[in-house]
């Protein structure tokens, strides 16, 4: 992997970790485009590089995360966590394998958008309009949405919480904000347990494996900070439907691509 890949790769995770779009997806099918290796670290830093973007949350939202007074917030997160912790260990094996199917990413990718085509229409505008209002109960409910996306690659886990949040009763943003809070715990979570497996079996990190990491965090931070900012304003204005769309494109030129003989596995 080349520094110019690593840059690309880490735009792509800012653009999408937060958007209902799947964002390891994105970043698996771009690999595949650019024929970056399919080794272990090529898949530790698709990994990894979220955790830059989750910094972004933590310094939009700095106030949330440094008022140590507010131990319901901190416990609400631990404890919606959970199930998805439970389910990454338990399915780790699917989910590495998963990952390596483009067509398999692809069809999630289609068939999720389709629902976003409608999630508006099912959900009816809710009540709740903060995170403060978010009973423990609801918080561990729209935890466990997450382990739709461990299940499926390619279902977006910002689009699974955001809509286990609308099915709870929170309002659009309060969804997509509660949504950016558990991805904090997550994919640091995530990271740190894919960061002990590759050390696991491959020993520390080389210079340049590290050069690329500390880049792809920078750049996925920078990016997502962005991102972040418009998704809230775009989703509490319009909803989903461009996202369904767009979703509904992408899988389907991927199929059509694969139908007609495309490679689309990394080399």
């Amino acid at each position: 992997m080349s520094i110019f890949q690593a840059i690309l790769l880490a735009i792509v995770e800012g653009l999408t970790e937060f958007l209902p779009v799947s964002s390891t997806g994105h970043m698996i099918l771009t690999s595949s485009i650019m024929g970056i290796s399919d080794e272990a670290f090529t898949k530790l830093f698709e990994i990894s590089i979220q955790f830059g973007a989750i910094l972004a949350v933590v310094a939009l939202y700095w106030k949330k995360f440094f008022n140590f007074k507010n131990f319901r917030f901190y416990l609400k997160l631990l404890l919606a966590v959970i199930p998805a912790l439970v389910f990454g260990m338990l399915f780790d094996d699917w989910i590495d394998r998963t990952l390596g199917d483009p067509i398999f990413i692809a069809s999630v990718l289609l068939i999720g958008g389709i629902f976003l085509l409608f999630i508006d229409s099912i959900f009816k505008k809710g009540k709740i309009e903060e995170e403060g209002k978010v009973s423990i109960v609801k918080a561990m409910i729209i935890g466990t949405y997450q382990c739709l996306a461990i299940l499926f690659p390619g279902l977006s886990r910002s689009a699974a919480t955001i809509i286990g949040g609308m099915q709870q009763g929170l309002t659009r943003k309060a969804a997509a904000e509660f949504s950016f809070f558990l991805a904090v715990p997550t994919m640091a979570a995530a990271t740190g347990y894919k960061m002990y497996k590759f050390i696991d079996s491959n020993g520390m990190f080389s210079g340049e494996q590290i050069k690329l990491l500390a880049i792809g965090n920078m750049v996925a931070f920078i990016v997502a900070l962005l991102a972040i900012k418009f998704f809230v304003s775009f989703l509490t204005k319009h909803g989903f439907k461009i996202f369904g769309i767009y979703r509904i494109i992408v899988g389907a030129v991927i199929l059509i691509l694969a139908a007609f003989g495309y490679n689309l596995q990394a080399s």
